[in-house]
């Protein structure tokens, strides 16, 4: 009820969300302030927000309800009363694969960015998920999770179509990029921080003039002469018709992918389905790099 109230941000639209009373709603959050000793939402602010123990409150709760969901799950399957379930971070093309071969499992798919997909892995909201590693990302690394190793993705440079570098039909280098308008990620997008770190690393800081973390609408601004990118190699693979995409030489950012599970003895057989396919689908192409 805690949650419904900060995702609503009203007691009213809990009470809606619930089909409870609104005076229903206080009652119980108020109750639960009594039990805790502390104050669990910052009354008189609108919206209405959790206090620092009313977000504490609400992940520990999370947490909770997803491992005794998880229970109930393993247990099911233990004695055959209940089908396999995967609820999966991320749309890979091993989907429709999967869908064809295990028809009988519940799937769940969430289609999400990296920086939150991470929480719902570590709260076993999720059964696995497919995230991505790189020394700009010290949250990822950091995490204990249990991990199967997919593919290395190098990012390409994406061009307009008619630019000058895009006409020498040559691969490209970070450093001839230094001096042109760029098209990046907002501040706190995993992907760009990537690229960031490793221009730095070149020996210069990318000129951003447009952000976005729509892989499609970087390629648009490009091909419309806005700016040049670079962007991950599996998400060039599908260029469109007005960019030229071009390898990168010498120091170019290479992501490491990954399939992750929370880590626990059950490994649920659907996840452990989902895995073999993932080795299937994960073959590289011109945007994957293997070690």
């Amino acid at each position: 009820m805690l949650e419904s109230v900060a995702a609503c941000g009203s007691f009213s639209g809990a009470a809606d969300a619930l089909q409870l009373t609104q005076s229903a709603v206080s009652q119980h959050v108020a109750a639960l302030e009594r039990a805790m000793d502390l104050p669990l939402i910052e009354r008189g602010t609108r919206p209405v927000q959790l206090t620092d123990a009313g977000f504490a409150l609400v992940r520990h709760a999370r947490a909770l309800m997803a491992r005794i969901g998880s229970a109930e799950q393993e247990l099911g399957e233990i004695s055959g009363r209940r089908h396999g379930r995967l609820r999966f971070g991320s749309v890979p093309a091993a989907l429709a694969r999967f869908q064809r071969q295990h028809a009988d499992v519940s799937l769940t798919v969430v289609d999400d960015h990296l920086q939150r997909l991470l929480p719902r892995l570590d709260d076993g909201e999720l059964d696995l998920a497919i995230i991505y590693e790189h020394q700009a990302l010290p949250e990822v690394s950091s995490r204990q999770y249990d991990r199967v190793h997919l593919l290395d993705d190098a990012f390409q440079a994406v061009l307009p179509r008619g630019h000058r570098l895009a006409r020498s039909g040559h691969d490209v280098s970070l450093t001839d990029l230094a001096d042109q308008t760029w098209v990046g990620g907002g501040p706190a997008s995993a992907w760009f921080r990537i690229v960031r770190h490793t221009c730095r690393a070149a020996g210069f800081d990318p000129r951003v003039a447009l952000t976005t973390d729509d892989n499609v609408a970087v390629q648009a601004f490009a091909a419309a002469g806005l700016g040049v990118a670079v962007i991950p190699g599996l998400a060039a693979a599908h260029p469109l018709p007005q960019v030229e995409v071009r390898p990168i030489r010498g120091l170019a950012p290479v992501r490491r992918i990954w399939a992750a599970r929370p880590r626990d003895p059950f490994c649920p057989a659907a996840a452990r389905a989902m895995i073999d396919t993932l080795h299937l689908t994960a073959t590289p192409g011109a945007a994957i790099r293997r070690p």
